[in-house]
């Protein structure tokens, strides 16, 4: 796709998490003014101190719940803690987050006629019965377990970006990201490449849930972040939604067996019951992104595995 040389006002909520670091970072680079909001609940102010001192980056500590007044041209929606653990631990905030901070951006947007992007996520598809999954799948998802307020909360979310694309022709995009890791994840985020990591590194067991035959799809920090800039860049009747995601499927033992490999850790593997509702199976259906954005995963899972264990041997030795 072509590159887009305009000089744009963007606003990216959860912009000190995991992936909203990373896309501050490439909007910059884009030439983009960037306006980082968020609240630091499971994000990190580490995560954007090299970008502090860029002229066109500003900082602000507010919960997207709260009413949003600056002036941007673009917002990308990404505020939300992502890990079970994190999203658990407030559910009710948690679903506030979702529909509340939704509501705001879309509020936001429509009064400067700014372009607002939702980063969803697979988990609106559930414990899928069809696999892979492509965005016409409507998904197998409890709205009264554990994991509700999350999955049920970016669904509204979504329901709230198309009713007011059709109602008050708000220009939306909608990417429904599938597992994605990388540097800045959080230590502690429960997830299963940080914790494989975390734990191999230490020397601690490492925790597997059911047998560790169920299967995820990994696509690395940097081509997600190509995705989600593809999809605000591309014409406006692509309002998605879009699956961005690596196709690729792994076992999860699989996995935890090449981080033992790379870290040489002589941690033993151990076996936890299933927690409720995890999903046994996850992969996108990249068809859409292929065609539309010209977008598919560039990066190895070796290739960044490499990255993400530097990262994380990093972590280790500061502490």
């Amino acid at each position: 796709m072509p590159t887009i040389h305009t000089k744009n006002r963007v606003l990216v909520t959860g912009g000190a998490g995991f992936l909203g670091s990373h896309l501050c970072a490439r909007l910059l680079q884009d030439g983009h003014e960037v306006i980082c909001l968020d609240n630091f609940y499971s994000s990190s102010r580490n995560n954007v101190l090299a970008l502090l001192q860029h002229p066109n980056f500003e900082l602000i500590e507010q919960d997207v719940t709260s009413p949003l007044t600056m002036k941007v041209d673009e917002i990308y929606n990404l505020a939300c803690p992502a890990s079970p653990i994190h999203y658990q631990r407030d559910p009710v905030q948690t679903v506030k987050t979702n529909v509340l901070g939704a509501l705001n951006v879309l509020d936001l947007a429509r009064r400067h006629n700014a372009k607002v992007l939702q980063a969803s996520t697979s988990e609106v598809y559930g414990d899928p019965a069809m696999h892979p999954q492509p965005e016409s799948y409507n998904g197998n998802v409890s709205p009264i377990g554990v994991r509700s307020c999350y999955d049920e909360g970016k669904r509204c979310a979504e329901t709230l970006f198309f009713d007011h694309h059709r109602q008050y022709g708000v220009k939306i995009k909608v990417a429904r990201i599938f597992n994605t890791y990388g540097p800045h994840m959080h230590p502690d985020d429960g997830r299963v490449v940080s914790n494989f990591f975390m734990q191999a590194l230490a020397g601690h067991d490492i925790t597997l849930y059911g047998d560790g035959q169920q299967t995820r799809s990994f696509c690395y920090v940097s081509d997600l972040i190509e995705g989600l800039v593809r999809l605000m860049d591309s014409p406006l009747w692509i309002t998605g939604p879009v699956n961005l995601g690596n196709p690729e499927e792994l076992r999860i033992r699989e996995l935890a067996n090449d981080i033992l490999a790379r870290t040489q850790s002589d941690s033993r593997l151990i076996f936890e019951p299933l927690p409720q509702d995890d999903p046994k199976q996850r992969r996108p259906d990249i068809t859409l992104a292929k065609r539309l954005l010209q977008w598919e995963p560039r990066v190895s899972l070796h290739d960044g595995l490499e990255q993400t264990h530097r990262y994380f041997a990093g972590l280790t030795q500061d502490a």
